[in-house]
């Protein structure tokens, strides 16, 4: 068994593991086990998120102009449900599109907000 390279060793594992999964017919529950870890995933940065944006973000945006509050968390609300949604479906064609645009604006917006914040004139 030590002679095996752990390359090969590896290739076998996921060799047998795919095996399995055909012969025992559990492509439903992959798949379903797939969604859920993608949906996890997606409550994970959300969560990490929130906690950067409690410690670091939440007195400093506070002190901000009203204008420039309400521009910065609806670009980042509004980024948070591009991101979801592509979480949530397959994205081809006009809806990956979309996708882009919405993200490359919300994030221009959000970042042209703080710059304008943190420019000392």
């Amino acid at each position: 068994m030590s002679r095996i390279p752990p390359f090969a060793r590896g290739i076998a594992i996921i060799a047998l593991i795919a095996l399995a999964v055909v012969v025992l017919n559990l492509q439903t529950s992959l798949s379903t086990a797939a969604t859920l870890v993608r949906f996890g995933f997606y409550l994970a940065i959300a969560f990490a998120a929130y906690l950067l944006w409690r410690d670091f973000g939440r007195r400093e945006i506070g002190v901000w102009p009203q204008r420039a509050q309400w521009v910065f968390y609806g670009a980042v609300g509004l980024l948070l449900v591009d991101v979801g949604w592509y979480f949530a479906t397959a994205l081809d064609g006009r809806d990956f599109l979309a996708f882009i645009v919405v993200a490359a604006v919300s994030v221009y917006a959000g970042l042209k907000t703080w710059r304008d914040q943190h420019r000392y004139s």
